[in-house]
């Protein structure tokens, strides 16, 4: 695939020459930067709800991070940085409001029309629901971004398949689909961007939710101490987060408490010692995930610079099970700890009754941007979407404000 292939939009743009010899990537990434699903993130929930922590991250802050430690890898390894700083900035962007809690309650409402999977939303937010360009025919393009940085944003470039619980692409996004992935391998093998973006994605992940859980208190690791409970944990990470079994997760899981780089997080209280404490050990961990794919995949492919599908992202295998292991601490602990249940269950009723009550009141209950896409849709199915795209759109806040408003009745989404 040529460059010009790479750099080339659905709808073609007159150049802008601002005069500072700007690339066609870094307009992506500023496209990103400046976009109204972009700010939504700062009100969306990362693991904890959204707003109840000034410390905690959101999906926004994660997001900066992921496109940081992007960024940088991809710099260390050739890949144009601003394509896969694009990607970090916007692999988040078609989540819903309430985190993987609301992403599983909208794939079960959303049933009718395809389901529902963030990063599918995420192309369908960059392609065709935010407002930047419109197509000749006067339908929306989206952000219109690049080829590579449409590419490089694509997690699971494959359509749902059965038995598979992640994909990238509803049916009726295969056109722009099958333009951003033309010249692509047909067998779902990424590009190295998307692969520097995922992992960007583990790593900002396990390492910040592991912080975020011990600044508020969820997280100890003095109860790893007692062997049943590493067991315990370790069989929660072999059925969520990987491939190895509990019993080889467990003897990675020694080694990495045995590190001294754990041991000031041992009696954290909140103080400023104890914050810079926490903070090196974050530092260390994501360094130390970075810098030994970045030399993994170098000793795998050469020195050279690495982009597109020359090259492919090299994991070693005890690197990916200590991030997984984080993972699945703050699964452990801060997901599934007592109590979260009913918080839980009352998001996914609130959604439910949301989505209930817009396909009763729709088009008049849906806002200006998604009212006229009802107006056209052509069968109940592509309702439900354009509903279904409403409805994700919401902040946390913003969810819980319109189910009180067309809802009324009980709104509190059971925050501890």
């Amino acid at each position: 695939m040529s460059e010009a292939d790479d750099a080339a939009r659905l709808v073609e743009e007159a150049p802008k020459d601002t005069g500072y010899g700007r690339s066609p990537y870094e307009r992506d990434r500023a496209r990103v930067l400046h976009s109204a699903a972009f700010r939504r993130l700062a009100a969306k929930t990362q693991v904890h709800t959204a707003g109840t922590d000034d410390f905690l991250r959101t999906r926004l802050t994660h997001s900066l991070e992921v496109a940081q430690i992007a960024r940088e890898m991809g710099d260390r390894l050739g890949c144009d940085p601003d394509v896969v700083d694009t990607a970090g900035l916007a692999h988040d962007l078609g989540h819903p409001p309430f985190g993987h809690n609301g992403e599983d309650a909208l794939d079960t409402l959303a049933a009718d029309c395809g389901g529902f999977e963030g990063n599918a939303q995420t192309l369908r937010v960059l392609t065709r629901l935010e407002a930047k360009v419109l197509a000749p025919d006067g339908t929306s393009a989206g952000l219109n971004l690049t080829r590579a940085s449409l590419d490089a944003v694509g997690k699971y470039p494959w359509p749902r398949r059965p038995g598979r619980r992640k994909f990238g692409v509803y049916a009726d996004d295969r056109p722009v689909f099958d333009w951003l992935r033309a010249g692509a391998p047909t067998d779902g093998r990424r590009c190295l961007e998307a692969q520097v973006m995922d992992w960007a994605d583990d790593v900002a992940y396990s390492v910040h939710d592991v912080e975020d859980g011990i600044h508020g208190g969820y997280v100890s690791l003095a109860p790893l101490a007692d062997p049943d409970e590493r067991r315990a944990l370790c069989a929660d990470v072999a059925t969520a987060y990987s491939g190895e079994s509990a019993d080889d997760l467990d003897e990675v899981l020694v080694d990495l408490l045995a590190e001294p780089v754990l041991a000031p997080l041992a009696g954290y209280d909140g103080s400023h010692r104890a914050q810079a404490a926490l903070k090196a050990t974050t530092s260390v961990l994501t360094g130390r995930f970075v810098s030994t794919v970045v030399a993994a995949t170098r000793d795998r492919f050469g020195p050279a610079p690495h982009r597109r599908y020359a090259a492919d992202l090299v994991v070693p295998r005890r690197i990916r099970a200590q991030c997984a292991l984080l993972k699945g601490i703050a699964l452990r602990y801060v997901m599934r700890r007592p109590g979260a249940g009913p918080r839980y269950a009352r998001q996914r009723e609130i959604l439910a009754e949301l989505v209930a009550a817009l396909v009763d009141r729709a088009p008049d209950a849906l806002d200006p941007v998604f009212a006229p896409l009802w107006r056209d849709a052509t069968d109940d199915a592509a309702r439900l979407r354009v509903v279904i795209d409403q409805v994700a759109s919401l902040t946390d806040p913003a969810a819980l404000a319109w189910h009180g408003r067309l809802v009324g009745g009980r709104v509190g989404d059971g925050r501890d």
